[in-house]
């Protein structure tokens, strides 16, 4: 099934102004239905988590979780939104940006470090060029087969005519597993999610393949959620409690086909000067959801290397 179909009710094939106006009239539920506990306390033991993360198999050194999506969807300013937390201040470490076409046009594996001067934590985050639904436009799908099996280095230059040529690359299925991706993340924005043109479903549905073909788990990170509902742009503490993002979950986990618990909304830092709290706990809790999928991948290869 491809992303955003489905057989119930029309708001499946709303128009965009269908969509906005929705969204100006969303109603909100009495108690949020994922539970969460918005204090201080929360943040930190989420950022000692991960500080103290390490992969289960001693030759993996780092995690490496692969963010795909749609350009300006915030693929790197996730990146930035989780430097700046541990950082304690609000950094730009990749470019991001509102543009037409993807700004990332090397593939970037990304360090985050436990405080100015830290130590690297144990997992890499790794930014592509954006999807675009042309044919010849944004990373191949062939590329992110290629970035999955790990034959892609860090400041490869992606063609978007032309894939990768792999020929001089390792062959077979059991390649260095700490080279390989061990969880793939799609990035929507939640502002477009009902609107997605049926060339770009297309393309996530042969990713979605692949990542299925080479049994790596998918999560979907769901950006932008302020935007998407006043409730939350009013308190993000609502994000729970809003029945449009509710909706907008369920959408992604079944047009992906995957578990409502592998979708995620998120706030990434786009034009704030100070960190938040709330924030805070959106973004970490995604990055350890991230973790444990990536622990999953692991625990399935150690099995079938027995």
């Amino acid at each position: 099934m491809g992303l955003g179909s489905s057989t119930e009710t029309p708001r499946r094939v709303e128009t965009a102004q269908q969509v906005v106006e929705q969204e100006r009239k969303p109603t909100i539920l009495d108690k949020p239905w994922r539970d969460v506990t918005w204090d201080e306390s929360t943040k930190t033991k989420l950022m000692q988590s991960l500080k103290e993360y390490k992969p289960p198999i001693d030759s993996v050194p780092q995690a490496r979780i692969l963010i795909i999506g749609v350009v300006s969807a915030g693929k790197s300013s996730f990146f930035n939104s989780i430097n700046s937390i541990f950082r304690g201040n609000i950094t730009s470490q990749a470019e991001a940006g509102e543009m037409a076409t993807s700004l990332s046009l090397k593939y970037r594996t990304y360090q985050v470090k436990a405080g100015r001067g830290g130590q690297p934590l144990a997992f890499l985050l790794c930014d592509t060029m954006g999807l675009e639904a042309g044919k010849d436009g944004g990373v191949k799908t062939e590329d992110i087969e290629s970035i999955l099996k790990g034959y892609v280095p860090d400041k490869y230059s992606f063609n978007s005519v032309q894939a990768m040529d792999t020929t001089g690359c390792q062959t077979g299925s059991r390649l260095p597993v700490q080279d390989r991706i061990h969880c793939v993340v799609y990035v929507i924005d939640a502002t477009k999610l009902a609107i997605i043109p049926q060339e770009m479903k297309s393309k996530v549905d042969e990713i979605r393949k692949e990542t299925k073909y080479h049994e790596v788990p998918l999560m979907v990170l769901l950006t932008k959620v302020d935007k998407a509902c006043p409730h939350v742009e009013k308190d993000l503490k609502n994000v729970y409690r809003s029945c449009y993002i509710k909706d907008l979950i369920y959408r992604a986990s079944e047009g992906l086909g995957i578990p409502v618990l592998n979708v995620h909304p998120v706030k990434n830092y786009f034009h704030e000067l100070n960190l938040n709290d709330t924030c805070d706990i959106l973004l970490l809790t995604a990055m350890q959801k991230m973790l444990n999928f990536a622990d999953g991948y692991f625990d399935n290869w150690e099995e079938d290397t027995e």
